[in-house]
């Protein structure tokens, strides 16, 4: 049985391939794998400020398009995971660089600034724009990131590169799924499987739905790219990590934090960067009644 034909009712059934996932370097994650002892879900904070790597208190997400202008890299002072930056890439309507070039580059980065925990491939967003950008329909998008993982798994296999699974519908993700058994790849046993195109619609029942039936599937330590509260409170439980760098967006609206001087607002501050990332994971960690009451109190920037 294909994973796309599993039924969408709650099943015991675990779907796994031939098991020829090769990121071996990769390590396999707790059930439980917080920054911090208790944390529901390793929370990772998205930050275009790439010399934050030797200074972080916490662990970070960084775009491989903002790290890979710096001749001197920083030494990490805590774990961290490479985005591809593949989403901004098809967005300007570009082309990705050849995956060597990109994977030179994941090598450098692991080699230098250590701590690395895994690094993204480039994969092919499913978002409507993105499609109306390429000209291309989701099952191409689809076949180009498999092609892409094993591309980059064939050359590297050295490199802790995630499978990512992309589509827009249910039905899309669990064939992006079968497209990985056939070529190989055991997701269900993968130390980790990303989940694209999801950061724009926390606000509906799509994402859940989503994560439900990879679980269902077998596939079930997911990261969720540009998940947040309101994400994290709804289907975090269904997700090993997730990331997300909303925190600059929201403070470009805002003045300064009381105590920041030298710059007018803190789209680029590390303590209004940290102290968001803990408000989402307060909000995580409190009682869903509570959470709901102090989510209608905070400013419209920080409710995403």
């Amino acid at each position: 049985m294909s994973v796309s034909t599993l039924p969408l009712a709650p099943e015991t059934t675990t779907v796994s391939g031939p098991g020829a996932y090769a990121a071996a370097t990769l390590p396999a994650p707790a059930a439980s794998v917080g920054s911090v002892p208790g944390d529901p879900v390793r929370f990772l904070l998205g930050t275009h400020q790439p010399h934050w790597l030797a200074t972080a208190e916490v662990s970070l997400f960084i775009s491989d398009r903002r790290l890979r202008h710096y001749r001197t890299l920083p030494h990490a002072r805590r774990s961290w995971a490479l985005d591809s930056g593949a989403f901004t890439t098809l967005s300007l309507g570009h082309q990705f660089d050849p995956p060597a070039v990109y994977l030179a580059r994941v090598r450098r980065y692991r080699d230098r600034i250590g701590h690395l925990l895994w690094a993204a491939p480039q994969d092919w967003m499913c978002e409507p724009f993105i499609l109306a950008k390429t000209g291309l329909a989701v099952a191409e998008h689809q076949r180009r990131t498999v092609a892409n993982y094993l591309r980059l798994r064939e050359h590297a296999p050295d490199l802790p590169i995630v499978p990512v699974v992309q589509g827009w519908t249910v039905a899309d993700y669990l064939h992006c799924a079968d497209l990985y058994q056939a070529a190989g790849v055991d997701l269900a046993s993968a130390p980790l499987v990303g989940v694209g195109s999801v950061c724009r619609r926390q606000g509906t029942t799509d994402v859940h739905a989503i994560l439900a039936a990879l679980h269902r599937a077998g596939i079930t330590r997911l990261h969720g790219f540009g998940v947040k509260t309101l994400g994290l409170r709804r289907y975090g439980h269904l997700l090993t990590s997730a990331d997300s760098m909303a925190w600059s967006a929201a403070a470009r609206r805002q003045p300064p934090l009381p105590g920041c001087t030298g710059h007018i607002n803190c789209a680029n501050c590390p303590r209004y960067a940290y102290r968001w990332r803990q408000h989402v994971i307060d909000h995580i960690r409190t009682p869903p009644a509570a959470v709901q009451s102090a989510l209608f109190d905070l400013p419209p920037a920080e409710v995403i």
